[in-house]
Order: C-alpha cells, then structure tokens, then sequence
C-alpha cells in the first residue's frame, strides 16, 4: 500500500512556472499517478491526504486548507482531487474562497462512472468499490465496521443495500474475483462495471 500521507510524485524539485500541485485523496494515488505517466502529464504533482479520510470526511477541509497555505507560494497552480465526499459541501465552499478548483461530483464513485451517468442511474441501494477499495476491503470497510468481531452488524449496515457495484478503473481479473469475494461476504449480489478513470481523467486533462 502507498505511503499516501507524504507521497509526491516527480518531487518539489522541478517547481517553478507552469507546475501544478495536486492535493489528492490517497485512494486517488494509484489511479492519478497511471494517468500521469499515460499522458505524459509531467507537470502536475502529487501530494496525498491520508485515504483513511475516506472514513473521515470532517477532516478533509481542514487538512487541504493547511495543505493550501502550506504549498500556495510553490505552484502557479493547486488543484484539489477530492470531490464533496462528504464533507457537506465544506470542501467546495473552502476551496472557492481559497481561490482553488476541485473535482466535481458527490464522490469518486459518482465522477469515476462520470457525474453524469452515474446521476442518471439513480441508484439508491448499491454499495460501490472501486480499484483501491478492493484492495484495502479490509482495511477501509471490513476492520472499521467491526464486521469481523460483530457479524451480525453485517444487517444492520447492509440491511437495506441490494448490490455491490465493483467500478474498475483496470481490467483486474484479481480485482474481479476479489470483488465477488467482497460481495459475498456482505450478502450482496455482484455487479462489474468496467468504469475507467471517467471525470477523473478529463477533469486533470485540463490542467
């Protein structure tokens, strides 16, 4: 797993006219980091917010404005890999005053399938990975949950829920079969969508 506390791609080396800092959710890592290498996109760099913030939004504000302050002298631009996840609409308002962009969207699962289609389908029961939070169910899902020393708050989380939708940003027949697992383990039929890098990739290509 990704050190995503400090993680800087390319290093603070090459600062200077023309840069960019990205101040990205550490679940993002993985998928900002191919992207770059992909198109080249030598830069932008990277810096992660800890992806355990995936399970505490109230503390994404507060670090992206420390980042912000922090960074704000070094780049002609900053730009914020989060979408609302969330934090209620603090991000944006916090980012709007700071004179800063993010991603649109609710959340990576809206702007990963596209702000749009993912609004079209209305899902109201779908219980939603992606790449990384297939790797890390563990971690980020099972482990906080306490489902492993409680399974039977399995129901009471999951009770209303009707499908786990697997958004994949790779074709993983690791991830796939990793997913199904998930599924069962949660008591909720599968889905497979093949989702690529969505508003994900569009939203730094204007960069």
């Amino acid at each position: 797993m990704i050190d995503d506390q400090t993680l800087t791609t390319d290093g603070l080396s090459q600062l200077g006219k023309g840069r960019v800092l990205l101040l990205a959710c550490g679940a993002l890592a993985h998928e900002i980091i191919a992207l770059k290498k992909m198109n080249s996109w030598d830069h932008l760099d990277l810096q992660c917010l800890p992806a355990i913030f995936h399970n505490h939004p109230e503390k994404i504000t507060p670090a992206i404005t420390d980042a912000v302050a922090k960074h704000r002298n070094d780049y002609d631009k900053i730009f914020v890999v989060y979408a609302d996840c969330g934090t209620g609409g603090q991000l944006f308002e916090k980012c709007k005053e700071l004179g800063v962009e993010m991603v649109e969207g609710p959340h990576c699962y809206s702007f990963f399938e596209t702000n749009a289609v993912f609004e079209a389908r209305d899902e109201m029961t779908a219980f939603y990975l992606t790449d990384f939070l297939v790797r890390q169910f563990d971690a980020f899902v099972w482990d906080p949950l306490g489902l492993g020393r409680h399974p039977a708050l399995r129901d009471m989380y999951f009770g209303n829920y009707t499908k786990l939708v697997y958004q994949a940003q790779t074709d993983n027949a690791d991830l796939r079969a990793k997913a199904q697992v998930c599924a069962d383990r949660l008591g909720l039929t599968y889905e497979y969508r093949f989702t690529g890098y969505g508003d994900l990739e569009t939203s730094l290509a204007t960069l």
